[in-house]
């Protein structure tokens, strides 16, 4: 292109002016030459264009026309300027783009790109991308926001929310962002502070699944009905296929093709079952088998719903001085501080009739032997029925009636354990210990109504009272056995995050995936696709 030659030009004349052998590294020429060589010399000054046509143009480009806003914006900053042709043709950001939208796909996004064969049209035009033309502008700016649009944005609000999703959103402008693009191009090929890091190790996986399909995937496993789980030093003709499919996706780092469960097949076995949230006994059985033959089809649409989720996150989520974030499908909670993760626990969450909502809330209070005060909802549905066929119920229970209300008194039997973890919100959901402790065994651990139940308590009411000089590990041990409510509030309240990842790459670099127990991976899957 024409940007080519007069650089080259350029850079000629400077080595000729200083007198030089056109074999000089660039360091040895003057430093006016070098700073002008980046400014990418010869400039040009600004082109205006009348404001009136940007009406026109999303009337004859309406798949367009939600951008209109920030279209305008873009331009009214820029005093209605060209800001894709600088009077030598289209720069170099331009094609940079026009890449990146044809590539979504390596984002995990399925769409179709308005008006992809106009834009394919200017591309392959040299003419095209050398004259200053207000429709060609226009079509830029546009496939600009479009593109930051699905990148960075996902889906709007209003969809999150009907998708049960009430973490709080980012507010982002790109209308900044594109001047510092336009200044230097390879930024956008940057891992930008947009995306929290799960995006791009998510993005990886995706990478990696999508060349397994492109060669063929993995065949399903054909395991016989009757045949017994197997197990250490069992023999048989399935193992072959599973030794394939375990090396397919990693967990084998060779394929013996052995037909023996030797310690080898074990130890990929066991890397399999972890990854993806199964007990780690040495123990194949028919619903591992069933797990393993989920087509890496279905994989990719998993990594492409959590690529998208990943995008409604804040990067900073995890960045603050703490905070507490659950994950609903892998049960599990973890207690960030200064970004690293100091407690993990078990949990267990609502049962798919009283799902456990997403959200966010700010813990400030801890109240040691609480008092549990039924639900209306479980005094209605469960305590009344109860009440009705034995008499003694309450007493049998512990519980006693305050008013119209029935409570749970401090104690061994009461739901609540010995410790809850307020954060306010109107779920009406917080955490708790319980007296239910075998659920924790459970590979499945959906049973509440509601809210989490944390099979480490005492470890994370110590790590959220840590530093403050009124408690100390004792105190903390007698207000959880005193069998008197006390509640105490935090000096300093922490934020908590509950979240629905139904895939999840850990600090190694392993993909995990998780059941998704509330079904909300579909509808999503739906909308990301709906436009294909």
């Amino acid at each position: 292109m024409k940007r080519i030659l007069v650089i080259s030009v350029f850079l000629l004349n400077c080595l000729l002016i200083l007198g030089l052998p056109t074999t000089t590294k660039a360091s040895s020429l003057s430093k006016a030459c070098v700073a002008l060589h980046y400014q990418k010399i010869p400039s040009f000054p600004p082109i205006p264009f009348d404001s009136t046509l940007v009406v026109s143009f999303f009337a004859k480009y309406p798949k367009f026309k939600y951008l209109k806003p920030e279209v305008i914006q873009l331009y009214r900053k820029h005093n209605y300027q060209f800001l894709w042709n600088d009077g030598n043709g289209m720069n170099e950001f331009a094609a940079l783009l026009y890449n990146k939208v044809n590539n979504l796909d390596q984002e995990g996004i399925k769409t179709h790109v308005p008006y992809a064969e106009k834009l394919q049209t200017i591309f392959q035009d040299e003419e095209n991308m050398e004259k200053s033309d207000i429709e060609v502008e226009l079509l830029m700016s546009s496939l600009y926001f479009f593109y930051a649009d699905r990148m960075f944005k996902g889906l709007d609000v209003k969809k999150t929310v009907e998708l049960g999703w009430y973490l709080p959103r980012k507010k982002q402008s790109y209308v900044n962002r594109l001047d510092s693009l336009l200044q230097d191009p390879s930024l956008i090929n940057k891992q930008l502070k947009d995306l929290p890091g799960q995006y791009y190790l998510l993005k990886d996986v995706l990478h990696n699944y999508s060349t397994i399909e492109k060669n063929g995937g993995w065949a399903p496993i054909l395991f016989p009905k009757n045949i017994k789980p197997l197990k250490p030093g069992d023999t048989s003709d399935v193992i072959l296929q599973i030794r394939k499919r375990l090396f397919i996706t990693g967990d084998l780092k060779i394929d013996s093709q052995k037909k023996i469960f030797d310690n080898e097949l074990l130890e990929g076995i066991l890397k399999y079952k972890e990854r993806n949230a199964f007990d780690t006994d040495s123990l194949l059985l028919p619903k591992h088998i069933s797990n393993m033959n989920i087509t890496v089809h279905e994989r990719i649409k998993t990594l492409m719903v959590n690529m998208e989720r990943s995008r409604w996150i804040s990067p900073g989520l995890t960045k603050t001085e703490q905070s507490i974030v659950v994950n609903i499908p892998s049960f599990t909670l973890t207690y960030f501080k200064e970004t690293r993760p100091v407690l993990v626990s078990k949990v267990v969450v609502g049962k798919s009739m009283n799902k456990t909502a997403v959200f966010s809330g700010m813990m400030n209070q801890v109240v040691f032997s609480p008092y549990w005060n039924v639900p209306p909802s479980i005094l209605r549905k469960e305590i009344l029925p109860a009440i009705a066929r034995n008499r003694s119920y309450l007493a049998k229970h512990d519980m006693e009636w305050v008013g119209n209300r029935v409570r749970q008194r401090p104690g061994p039997q009461n739901a609540l354990g010995k410790v809850k973890f307020v954060f306010p919100n109107s779920h009406i959901i917080y955490m708790h210990d319980t007296p239910s402790k075998s659920l924790f065994d459970k590979e499945q651990r959906a049973f509440s109504h509601g809210c989490i139940r944390v099979a480490r308590p005492r470890d994370l009411a110590i790590a959220v009272l840590e530093g403050d000089t009124n408690w100390t590990v004792e105190k903390i041990d007698a207000a959880m056995n005193r069998r008197v409510e006390k509640t105490y509030n935090l000096k300093t309240q922490i934020p908590v995050y509950i979240g629905y990842f139904t895939a999840w790459v850990d600090r190694e670099g392993l993909i995990h995936f998780y059941d998704d127990i509330y079904g909300h991976d579909e509808p999503l899957s739906k909308i990301l696709l709906s436009d294909l």
